[in-house]
C-alpha cells in the first residue's frame, strides 16, 4: 500500500474529499441501483479487502499538498514625526464647521 507516514505528510484531505465528491455524483447517475446490492450482502472482512484493493488502485500523485512557500515578513512601519494621528471624526466635524451655507 502506499503507508501511513506519505498519506499523512503528502496527501490532501481536501483532494481526497473533493474526488470522493465528484465520483460519486457520477456513479450515483451512471451505476443502476441494482449493482450496488453486492456491497449490502458482503461480510465486514470482504468488504474491508475490497476497499483495500481499490485503495492500491488510488494515483497519489493527483491528490499531493500544494506545500504554502515561507511567509514574507512584514514591512518595518516608518513613524511619521512631523505629522500626528488625527482622527476621522475630527476631520468631519471640522468639514461641517467650515461649510458656507448661503
Amino acid at each position: 500500500m502506499h503507508g501511513t507516514k506519505t498519506v499523512e505528510q503528502e496527501v490532501s484531505s481536501y483532494y481526497i474529499a473533493h474526488e470522493i465528491a465528484e465520483t460519486y455524483r457520477g456513479m450515483m447517475i451512471a451505476i443502476p441501483e441494482d449493482e450496488w446490492r453486492i456491497f449490502r450482502t458482503m461480510s465486514a472482512a470482504a468488504m474491508g479487502a475490497t476497499l483495500l484493493e481499490l485503495a492500491r488502485k488510488v494515483r497519489l500523485r493527483t491528490l499531493r499538498k500544494t506545500p504554502r512557500g515561507p511567509k514574507k515578513p512584514r514591512p518595518k512601519r516608518e513613524a511619521n514625526t512631523k505629522q500626528s494621528h488625527v482622527s476621522t471624526a475630527k476631520l468631519l466635524m471640522g468639514r461641517k464647521a467650515n461649510v458656507v451655507t448661503p
